[in-house]
């Protein structure tokens, strides 16, 4: 929900039997939030262009909705216009239908060819049933949301310009205020279709998000929210240039790199502001971004919040949203945070550079197989032709191993896409890294230091745009003032909503001395993101030379094992770490450590 602009569903092709993944949004639920309703089974959840449970669901059903229309009398009976129908529950309607949307990746196909057959009006693709999972009685819920009653006062429906499952989208005019003779888009929800509990908060929470979220070029602008006894209303720009997949596809299914790049730092643009404060949006895909008008340099939005959620800086999530092809491998393990966005963007960049799918599969769990054990095709056509710099930047994005990806703003000071003339984003990470550092031994400090120095001048680039944001005093220090007041510059009501703040409590030791920038280096560095990068062993090795010298002294089984949280039973292991010549660790051993636990429980610090 919440976008300003839809498509209708795409089919499976000619095949009744085959389910068209491209762009079904999965969405099941096993209680992620504690504020929010529970249920194992989130398949209410309002999605893009699809909703389908994983388990024991089928993808396409021939039996009739189980929803009632909400005018059983018609459309004569809705309060819409003349030509726009009622918000429909779990059906879509006849229009544009591509046959699949993107090409296998390997051998990679070039994606014109496969999109250049369109259908026409074809039967609308059906939605699975739910589950029976104890639905709550539908009038003892509260469908009432406080928001202001007077839309038809405010403004002028006109024609529909988008559906999707749980509710369309039409243009209209403000009538009078601010809006007057503006044109806006309209995303209309039926009531009749939010039947459990969690439909509603879904509803609560993407106006709320929508409304907390400002301030952002690429952020759709949200307006207000209306309801009456049968819809709920969300009043928001109108983008009339498309989506970015209409701009691939009339690109011949790619951008050229160049142009790719003006795309890339758009999205990871606002995704990063997105994360700072505390808002993860778990659908990124093509069609979710859309462009202000025609024009060939028009901007970008990005649309649908009705899968995001807040999410405060230490927390997981662990229910299972988003669309299938871009769903990151961690989601499917139920356990994950910010990073599966930034797989997401990868998929996008894939898919931008080279015209294909880096996953793909006839089938929704063929595409989350593939997703949890394939490894995308570098080798095909058009890879040979791409830069380096390119690869790289797309491998850091599309790890499986979410600690070692890039942040939204890490990848904005690549090398394939830094520029001086382009402000650098604050960086949510850099606080939780301070953090783990501040609460972290003095051995541990002393192995981080040792890795600074190693740094190469790409990391560095990162690290000295996030130590000026702090503005640190004229020695060049920073405290945790510093930290707050860079905070309190970038806040938006979703800041506060996510609770980001409360990372400056964890922080209270750096109240009390001042960090220069050689510390702040060693604080904000992540061992995983490094062990990413090419030159990884060089690094470990002059990093292990400086701790040689400086900060590797005699240290015991026991000792190690009280440095990483660990049981008797590592000691077997941990030996392996230690030389035996003199006691102290070795090149193995340090780069295992620096793996290690960071945090040291309160029961374990004492010793």
């Amino acid at each position: 929900m919440g976008q300003c602009y839809g498509k209708t569903n795409p089919t499976a092709g000619n095949d009744p039997n085959v389910d068209d993944p491209s762009t079904t949004t999965i969405t099941t639920n096993v209680g992620s939030s504690p504020n929010r309703p529970q249920s194992p089974v989130r398949s209410g959840a309002r999605g893009g262009n699809g909703v389908v449970t994983v388990k024991n669901t089928p993808g396409r059903s021939s039996n009739p909705s189980p929803w009632p229309s909400p005018y059983p009398h018609g459309v004569s009976a809705s309060p819409l216009p003349p030509g726009v129908s009622p918000s429909p529950g779990r059906a879509s309607t006849p229009g544009r239908f591509f046959k699949r949307r993107f090409a296998p990746p390997s051998p990679a196909k070039h994606i014109k060819a496969s999109l250049a057959k369109r259908f026409g009006h074809g039967k609308p693709k059906e939605s699975p049933i739910p589950e029976d999972r104890g639905v709550e009685p539908e009038q003892s819920l509260d469908k009432t949301f406080g928001y202001n009653k007077n839309l038809g006062a405010k403004y002028e429906l006109g024609v529909e310009v988008g559906r999707g499952h749980f509710g369309h989208t039409c243009s209209a005019r403000g009538k009078k205020g601010e809006l007057k003779d503006q044109p806006v888009a309209v995303k209309i929800i039926s009531k009749a279709k939010m039947t459990t509990a969690i439909a509603i908060e879904d509803v609560r929470r993407e106006v709320k998000i929508l409304k907390a979220l400002s301030g952002h070029k690429h952020l759709v602008k949200f307006y207000d929210a209306y309801e009456d006894a049968n819809n709920v209303y969300i009043v928001m720009e109108l983008c009339e240039g498309g989506e970015l997949l209409d701009k691939i596809l009339s690109r011949g299914g790619r951008y050229a790199e160049d142009d790719a790049k003006l795309i890339v730092v758009q999205i990871l643009s606002v995704v990063a502001f997105c994360h700072l404060q505390g808002v993860v949006h778990r659908d990124l895909k093509p069609e979710n971004f859309l462009f202000t008008s025609k024009s060939e340099d028009a901007d970008m939005k990005l649309i649908d919040f009705g899968l995001s959620d807040f999410i405060r800086p230490d927390e997981r999530l662990n229910d299972i949203v988003g669309s299938a092809y871009y769903v990151a491998p961690e989601v499917l393990h139920r356990s994950y945070s910010l990073e599966a966005d930034i797989w997401s963007i990868g998929v996008i960049t894939y898919i931008l550079l080279c015209g294909s799918r880096p996953f793909w599969a006839r089938t929704e769990s063929g595409i989350f197989r593939a997703v949890l054990r394939a490894d995308p095709s570098f080798d095909d056509l058009p890879w040979p032709s791409v830069s380096q710099e390119a690869k790289d930047f797309v491998k850091r994005l599309l790890n499986k191993d979410y600690r070692k990806r890039m942040t939204a703003i890490q990848a904005l000071t690549h090398p394939w896409l830094r520029s001086d003339s382009r402000p650098v984003p604050l960086d949510i990470l850099i606080y939780k890294l301070v953090k783990s550092y501040l609460h972290a031994t003095p051995f541990k400090r002393a192995a981080l230091k040792a890795l600074s120095k190693a740094l190469t001048e790409d990391e560095l680039v990162y690290l000295r745009a996030q130590f000026r944001l702090l503005e640190p005093d004229g020695e060049g220090r920073i405290s945790l003032h510093n930290f707050k007041m860079a905070l309190l510059q970038n806040s938006t009501d979703a800041m506060r909503e996510s609770k980001v703040l409360d990372i400056l409590h964890a922080m209270e030791p750096l109240a009390y001395r001042r960090m220069d920038f050689e510390e702040f280096c060693a604080a904000a560095i992540s061992t995983h993101q490094l062990e990413a990068v090419e030159k990884w062993e060089q690094i470990a090795s002059t990093a292990f030379e400086h701790f040689e010298l400086e900060g590797n002294r005699v240290i015991s089984v026991e000792e190690l094992a009280r440095e990483l949280n660990l049981g008797p039973s590592a000691y077997s292991v941990l030996r392996e770490w230690i030389r035996n010549s003199d006691g102290k660790l070795s090149l193995l051993g340090y780069t295992k450590y620096l793996h290690g636990v960071t945090l040291r429980s309160s029961n374990t610090r004492h010793h």
